[in-house]
């Protein structure tokens, strides 16, 4: 099994017993329950992969396409939307293998779909802890952050997350494979060395500390620095514009962070359970349970450009302006015969005055 989203795959299998002919009326229900949940998932998925991808895709673009938004902010930010736009895409192959109950698609996409996970999760929440050691140096050395604080540094910054991640995301690549199992079922998993059991819960808990735990209290650390800054300050920057803007970015990664700890906690800590307790992975609840899990860690992919376009004026008016561009346009149109209009008013008044 594999640690985040494709992980306990026996979940999904059983829903192909439906089809099977036992007499037995009890596994039947039960069964029915399995694929009534698949096709829940399957729903859910659907919409998270809509919104997300969409919503992602907007939110590099708008990094892309204007000078304005090519901010050190930014630029994790687009590394963010990157990583979940690429986890969204895997979600119509996770809804075939629960509504099937095997994986048809192959070993080359399952070792991708493996893959783009592991580097969501690591590229994710490392973004996240550099954008949130990124607020404190604007917040608690400004000087400092003039040098360290640039587009440039944080590209090289994203790529080098990238990199660090690969050393997770690489192997997980070689070990995913494609196996048959007795049912005749295919199903997308990581084949671990022998004993896979040590090996799988090795994993597990090295995602846990180096995924969670880790980057979550440097996270702490900082944003809790940056409170006792903020509160002994009254004005960070020369003017109040610049502090009122510096505030509301912090506030921003402030919620972004609060948003992956919340969709995320509630998965790692099912693992962790899993590693401790054994678990039956036949009951009704415990599928359901898991899903949820899966689902949240999902959304929160999806739920990232919606945060952005409430928390960011810079980000809102990118969406207006893509959305609604003749608008966009009419408004610029208008500002600039208004502007004329004053212009032209002023020289009459002073030619009047002459």
């Amino acid at each position: 099994s594999q640690y985040p989203r494709t992980t306990c795959e026996d979940l999904c299998q059983n829903n192909v017993l439906l089809f099977s002919s036992k007499p037995n009326n009890t596994v039947v229900a039960r069964d029915a329950g399995s694929l009534i949940l698949a096709v829940c998932i399957t729903a859910l998925y659907s919409a998270i992969c809509v919104v997300g991808l969409l919503g992602n895709v907007l939110v590099m673009y708008g990094v892309v396409r204007y000078t304005k938004m090519k901010t050190a902010t930014n630029i994790y930010i687009f590394n963010l939307a990157l990583a979940d736009a690429l986890a969204t895409s895997t979600l119509p192959f996770q809804s075939a293998k629960c509504l099937m109950g095997t994986w048809p698609f192959g070993e080359l996409l399952c070792k991708a779909v493996i893959a783009i996970d592991y580097y969501n999760m690591f590229t994710s929440i490392f973004t996240l802890t550099m954008m949130s050691v990124d607020r404190y140096i604007a917040v608690c050395h400004p000087v400092r952050a003039l040098d360290f604080r640039t587009p440039a540094k944080a590209k090289i910054i994203n790529v080098c997350i990238w990199m660090l991640s690969s050393a997770v995301g690489v192997p997980v690549t070689i070990m995913a494979v494609t196996k048959v199992t007795d049912q005749g079922n295919t199903v997308c998993k990581l084949q671990f060395p022998e004993p896979d059991w040590y090996w799988d819960t090795v994993t597990n808990i090295f995602v846990f500390i180096f995924a969670f735990v880790v980057p979550v209290l440097v996270i702490t650390v900082c944003y809790g620095l940056m409170i006792l800054r903020l509160k002994s300050v009254r004005l960070l920057s020369g003017s109040k514009e610049k502090d009122r803007n510096l505030r509301r970015i912090t506030r921003m990664v402030l919620v972004v962070v609060a948003a992956f700890v919340i969709c995320w906690t509630p998965i790692h800590i099912f693992i962790i359970i899993r590693i401790m307790v054994p678990i039956n992975q036949n009951n009704l609840l415990v599928k359901a349970s898991w899903h949820l899990c899966i689902a949240l860690g999902y959304t929160n992919s999806s739920l990232n450009p919606v945060l952005y376009a409430f928390l960011d004026e810079n980000f809102k008016r990118c969406l207006r302006d893509f959305c609604f561009p003749y608008r966009s346009r009419m408004e610029q149109s208008m500002r600039v015969l208004n502007n004329d209009f004053t212009v032209t008013n002023t020289e009459q008044q002073e030619d009047q005055s002459d």
